[in-house]
C-alpha cells in the first residue's frame, strides 16, 4: 500500500466529526470531577456508557465522502479505502477510550473489559450502520441522517427493552454476565454487517420511471 494512498484517504477522513464525538465523550467523563467528590458507581458506568455513545455518533460520519462519486471508478476497491480509514481512526479512538477510563476514578471505575465490550459494540453497530446507508443508497454523505437513526435506536431501545434483556445492567446486577453475552452477540453482527457492506454495490439503486405513451 503506497503512501500517496494513505495520505489521499487520510485527508478523506472527517476528522472534526470525529474529534466532535470524543470532545462531548470526554467531558462526559468529566464533569463529576468538577463536583466536590467522586461519583457513584451507577452514575460512572452510565457516563462511560454516554461518551461511548457519543463517540460512536462520530463514527456515523466516517464513511461521508463528498467526492464519492468521482471516486467510484478508481482501481482502489471501496473495501481497502474503507478499511484503511478504520485502520487510521483505531489507534486515536484507543487512545482516547483509555484516556476516558483513566478519568474515572479507580474506587467507582466499573470492570474494564466488560465496559470496553460495550463501547467496542456500540462503535461496530454505529459502522455497519454507516456501511449499511453507503451500500444501499448513493447519498455520499449519510452521516448525519445515520448518527440520527443510531442516536433513537438507543434511546429507544433502552426504553422499550424489557427487564430481563436490558444491556445497561448496573455493576454488581445479576443480569450483568448475561447483559455482556448478548453485547458480545452484538459486536458480532456489527462486525459481520460491516464486512458484507464493505464491497461496492452490484448496481446503483434507482427509482423506477414509468414510461409515458401517447394515447
Amino acid at each position: 500500500m503506497s503512501g500517496a494512498l494513505v495520505a489521499a484517504v487520510a485527508r478523506t477522513v472527517p476528522w472534526r466529526a470525529l474529534g466532535a464525538g470524543a470532545a462531548v465523550g470526554l467531558l462526559l467523563v468529566a464533569l463529576p470531577r468538577l463536583s466536590d467528590g467522586p461519583p457513584g458507581p451507577w452514575l460512572a458506568l452510565t457516563l462511560l456508557r454516554a461518551a461511548a455513545l457519543a463517540f460512536a455518533l462520530g463514527l456515523t460520519f466516517l464513511l461521508d465522502d463528498p467526492a464519492r462519486h468521482l471516486t467510484t471508478p478508481v482501481t482502489t476497491p471501496r473495501w481497502v479505502r474503507t478499511g484503511l480509514r478504520l485502520a487510521l481512526v483505531a489507534p486515536p479512538a484507543a487512545l482516547w477510550w483509555t484516556a476516558s477510563l483513566a478519568l474515572v476514578p479507580h474506587s467507582v471505575r466499573p470492570p474494564v473489559g466488560a465496559v470496553t465490550l460495550e463501547a467496542g459494540a456500540t462503535a461496530a453497530l454505529a459502522l455497519a450502520a454507516a456501511a449499511t446507508a453507503v451500500r444501499l443508497t448513493d447519498e455520499p454523505q449519510p452521516g448525519p441522517s445515520v448518527a440520527a437513526a443510531v442516536l433513537t435506536t438507543a434511546t429507544l431501545g433502552a426504553l422499550v427493552i424489557p427487564a430481563r434483556w436490558t444491556l445497561l445492567a448496573a455493576t454488581g446486577d445479576p443480569r450483568w454476565a448475561a447483559a455482556h453475552e448478548r453485547w458480545g452477540v452484538l459486536l458480532g453482527a456489527g462486525v459481520v454487517a460491516w464486512g458484507v457492506c464493505m464491497p461496492e454495490p452490484v448496481r446503483k439503486f434507482q427509482p423506477v420511471r414509468r414510461l409515458r405513451t401517447r394515447p
